[in-house]
C-alpha cells in the first residue's frame, strides 16, 4: 500500500477545492509554512523531519506524505528519517508505530523516487 503518493493523489481534488472557497485562510497558511520551514539555525531538512514525526504524533496521513516528501526534496535520509521517525515512539506510544511504519514507507517511496532519477543524486538541502 502506499502511503506517500497515493494519499497526496486522493487528497489533491478535495484540496483544490477548499483552497477556492477560502484563498485567504490558505494564503495565510502558505505565510506561516513558508516561515515556519525557511533556513535559519536549523536548516529546512531538519525542520521537514521535526514536521515528518509530529506529522506522526497526529496521526495525520496528508501531513505525513506532504513532510516525508519535503524532507526527501531537502536532502533527508532513510536512516535520518527512521530516527526522526522513532523519538515519536517515545512521545506518542503505540499509535507512533502504526504511524511510524506509514510515514517510513511514505519516505521510502519518495526516496525512491528521487533516486531513480536520471542523474541519481538527492539534492542538497
Amino acid at each position: 500500500m502506499s502511503y506517500g503518493k497515493a494519499v497526496r493523489d486522493e487528497l489533491r481534488v478535495p484540496t483544490r477545492e477548499l483552497r477556492h472557497a477560502i484563498p485567504q485562510v490558505y494564503a495565510g497558511y502558505k505565510e506561516l509554512h513558508d516561515s515556519a520551514l525557511a533556513p535559519g539555525v536549523l536548516d529546512t531538512k531538519t525542520k521537514e523531519l521535526i514536521a515528518l514525526a509530529i506529522a506522526v504524533g497526529k496521526e495525520c496521513d496528508g501531513c505525513i506524505a506532504a513532510h516525508a516528501h519535503a524532507a526527501v526534496l531537502h536532502g533527508a535520509s532513510p536512516q535520518e528519517a527512521a530516527e526522526a521517525i522513532g523519538v515519536t515512539f517515545l512521545m506518542n506510544g503505540g499509535p507512533a508505530t502504526v504511524y511510524g511504519a506509514r510515514a517510513f514507507a511514505a519516505f521510502q517511496e519518495f526516496y525512491s523516487q528521487q533516486m531513480s532519477q536520471p542523474d541519481g543524486r538527492q539534492p542538497v538541502g
